[in-house]
């Protein structure tokens, strides 16, 4: 596994594993006191994710042996895939913050092992292979223990190399959060270009009332034997082929009957936990499959089909639609009822214009994601052939520097 040039050594011998809090209703307190507390949902790749942070009781003799420190390195158990060994580094962003039990706290003995080469370490994909080959896997589920987090084996160069690796790194990582930051700006600004095209325009006035069934029609094929088309899945991302999005295929081993959709397609999943629908357009393959529970349809000639696409994901038709699905704790969505809607449409060329001005502006919102895409690429292939010695540290300040003229050319 090792192919870097530097001795390894096991976790535990450069830094003290800590578990967290587990959250238990039956628990019984005798002194407790308050603490934020860090989930698994607020610690992501390489980042932090503080827009809701949860609080939870604890012994007040506790408090300090769960308490995060600066330079703490935190690092996912598991669950999907994606979160096996999810991480980043700790800066006291919130004073006298805990972690729960699905949350691993390391703190490394710096005078050896500087906290932020460790989180480069365990995000490559180095670390991803070990985490992979030593977890407990389960269908689309993945998670390791503390015993193999202690086992890992960290690349142990010099400091100065550690802090030249993360120097480079950090110049990679400058140049993403500003692209991230430039995506949510325009995001922002196509949400609200959205709103005044379709909820605000003044020209709304001359549009007429009808159902929505008056544009879809709905589509009610099926497959007749297994295996016809590939299988989908329709997400609040998208829809994707199952085996891409789920590592492997999931479907019924028969899936004769499932619906088929062609290139062009709705569709859109009829119950939901929290009230949200999220209608995705096929544009992946000619023809799928997809399970039956799905609504399926397609715009008639009246309708354009990219403005009925912005359409039913707006936010002014998401508040018409609340007000007519079904629900307790889950909220269904029949097409029947979704073409009883009546909604206010303009003619099939104001469609293709409003269309057509939203079009390029997510068309510069796709640009820029290209751009962070590369940004992300090449930081991973330069921290591959950093770390496995590939390319000596000496130098990798002006290659960094190089890739990330290239990049931004």
């Amino acid at each position: 596994m090792n192919k870097s040039p530097w001795k390894t050594v096991r976790l535990e011998k450069v830094a003290e594993i800590q578990t967290g809090i587990s959250k238990s209703a039956s628990r019984k307190l005798t002194d407790p006191i308050e603490a934020p507390y860090l989930r698994v949902a607020n610690v992501q790749d390489g980042h932090l994710d503080l827009s809701v942070i949860k609080h939870i009781s604890i012994e007040r003799k506790n408090l300090e042996r769960y308490t995060l420190k600066t330079g703490d390195v935190l690092l996912t158990e598991g669950g999907d895939f994606d979160k096996l060994g999810r991480g980043t580094v700790w800066n006291n962003e919130i004073e006298s913050c805990v972690h729960q039990n699905h949350v691993f706290s390391v703190r490394t003995d710096a005078s050896v092992l500087l906290p932020e080469f460790l989180s480069i370490l365990t995000a490559s994909s180095y670390g991803k292979r070990y985490f992979i080959s030593c977890s407990k896997q389960s269908t689309n589920l993945a998670s390791i223990n503390s015993t193999q987090l202690k086992q890992f084996p960290v690349l142990l160069p010099s400091l100065d190399v550690q802090k030249s690796i993360v120097s480079a790194s950090k110049l990679w990582d400058n140049a993403i959060e500003k692209t991230e930051a430039l995506i949510a700006a325009k995001e922002k600004q196509f949400e609200w270009l959205k709103s005044q095209l379709l909820l605000n325009n003044p020209k709304s006035k001359r549009w007429n009332t009808n159902t929505l069934g008056e544009f879809i029609v709905e589509k009610k094929e099926k497959s007749t034997t297994p295996d016809l088309y590939p299988c989908l899945t329709s997400s609040r991302r998208g829809i994707f082929l199952q085996e891409d999005y789920f590592s492997k295929q999931v479907a019924s081993k028969d899936n004769s009957g499932y619906k088929i959709m062609s290139r062009g397609d709705f569709t859109f999943r009829s119950m939901s936990d929290d009230g949200l629908f999220v209608f995705n357009k096929q544009t992946i393959i000619d023809k799928g499959l997809i399970s039956p529970a799905y609504g399926v349809f397609s715009p008639k000639q009246n309708m354009d089909s990219d403005f009925l696409y912005y359409f039913l994901n707006s936010p002014a038709f998401r508040q018409a639609l609340s007000r007519e699905v079904q629900g307790g704790t889950r909220t269904a969505l029949k097409l029947n009822a979704l073409k009883k809607l009546e909604v206010k449409i303009p003619c099939i060329q104001e469609q293709n214009d409003i269309a057509s001005k939203l079009n390029i502006a997510k068309k510069e919102i796709d640009l820029v994601k290209e751009l962070l895409e590369k940004y992300r690429s090449q930081k991973r292939g330069l921290m591959q052939k950093l770390l496995t010695g590939e390319w000596q540290v000496s130098s990798s300040q002006p290659v960094a520097e190089d890739m990330y003229q290239e990049a931004s050319a």
